[in-house]
């Protein structure tokens, strides 16, 4: 008699257990169409839906990146234009400060020019009216000392004023003569 662990011995030898029995395969079988249509009815439209809906996201997501990228560009764009035109108005401003300024100094320069002109009148002026001045005093002193010698010559006295004159302007007349001469 062959003992019962031999014979289960000998009973799994004779199955492989690689292939399954028949009602096992058959059970399987109708599990896995079972999980395979739940799965593809219930649970695979919605990842799908899940993945659309990332899929329309993320493409939305770049449609607004594109415009924002495009908004940003011509925003940089006006900027640009806005300080090129910073620039030249600057660069307009700064000449027209510097010819202004250029004017301004010829024209401060012309009215320097002018101010002199008429100090150096001014003063040319008063120098001919203060000579004038001393030569009118200077005469009377000279006619009033030639007056006193010429009456200590004489012996009278000149203390007529119209005879005054015209000797001081017939003695100073000649000394201007022989002035004029000598020269």
């Amino acid at each position: 008699m062959i003992s019962p662990l031999l014979q289960i011995a000998a009973e799994e030898e004779a199955q492989n257990p690689l292939i399954p029995e028949i009602p096992e395969l058959v059970i399987g079988l109708i599990a896995f169409a079972i999980v395979f249509f739940v799965l593809g009815k219930k649970l695979l439209p919605n990842i799908n839906k899940v993945l659309e809906e990332r899929r329309e996201a993320i493409e939305g997501g770049i449609e607004q990146a594109e415009i924002a990228r495009t908004e940003a560009q011509s925003v940089l764009e006006q900027y640009k234009a806005q300080l090129a035109e910073a620039r030249h108005e600057a660069a307009r401003l700064r000449q027209e400060a510097q010819e202004q300024g250029a004017a301004l100094i010829t024209e401060m320069r012309a009215e320097g020019q002018r101010q002199r002109e008429e100090i150096v009148a001014a003063g040319h002026s008063q120098i001919e009216a203060d000579r004038k001045a001393a030569a009118s005093a200077l005469r009377q002193d000279v006619g009033k000392l030639a007056t006193d010698l010429a009456g200590k010559l004489v012996g009278e006295s000149l203390d007529d004023h119209a005879r005054q004159s015209r000797v001081i302007d017939r003695f100073l007349d000649d000394l201007e003569e022989k002035a004029e001469a000598s020269r």
